[in-house]
């Protein structure tokens, strides 16, 4: 007798991507046939709406547009047992509906949270080392962040306190909790994530910038502040 799959609800952020987004779709039309599709949008004046709408997604507008106000609005919305969070820049391999699947069937995945190896397309040397930096920082320090997904199971989710409505760093903000009460595992499957913010300033640069914000922010710098400096720039 086949094992059931467990039901999963995919959960994207999305605010003005309608060149983007519909490669996402694709990717995830090759997934687990009983998967749950929530897009929480932004706002999106580009047809993002329209093309989210066509692919049979649960669309929600949150507004004022914000990734962790987005995010935690969409996890309300989703009724599968597991969840799965990407940005919606983002692309899957083609093996990652298998390698889902085995997690989601196996009996003690539920206990921890799960995230894929980053990958930047297009990639460069600089772009690969930084990768790989990823890799060591996501196993040893347990922080991976949202542009390598996350899927872990509605208890867990629950049980960490979810997304928080905040403005800025709400990856960072959950999985320093959710490495508190449980392990971080990599799925070690790749998501292939858009390049444009690293072209625009380097690997180098954003490295440093990104280092700046979150040690402001254990200095105890408001993420108001921190976000308006960000965008700002």
């Amino acid at each position: 007798m086949t094992q059931a799959i467990p039901s999963l609800s995919v959960v994207i952020p999305c605010l003005n991507e309608s060149k983007r987004l519909p490669l996402l779709l694709a990717d995830l039309q090759q997934g687990p046939n009983n998967h749950e599709l929530v897009i929480a949008d932004g706002g999106s004046i580009d047809g993002s709406l329209a093309i989210a709408r066509l692919s049979g997604a649960h669309v929600i507008t949150v507004e004022p547009a914000g990734r962790g106000h987005q995010l935690a609005a969409g996890a309300r919305q989703a009724s599968g047992t597991w969840l799965l969070f990407l940005h919606a820049d983002s692309r899957l391999p083609k093996t990652w509906a298998e390698r889902i699947r085995s997690v989601l069937l196996s009996p003690q995945a539920a206990a921890s949270a799960w995230y894929f190896d980053l990958q930047i397309h297009p990639g460069t040397p600089m772009r690969q080392l930084l990768a790989k930096a990823v890799a060591l920082r996501s196993r040893w320090l347990q922080r991976p962040y949202g542009d390598q997904g996350l899927l872990l199971h509605q208890t867990l989710y629950a049980r960490s306190g979810g997304f928080a409505d905040v403005p800025l760093m709400e990856d960072l903000d959950l999985v320093e909790r959710l490495s508190k009460i449980t392990s971080l595992r990599p799925l070690h499957t790749a998501l292939i994530t858009d390049g444009r913010r690293w072209d625009r300033s380097g690997v180098l640069q954003r490295s440093l910038q990104n280092f700046k914000l979150k040690r402001r922010w254990k200095q105890g710098v408001s993420l108001e502040t921190l976000a308006r400096d960000y965008y700002g720039s």
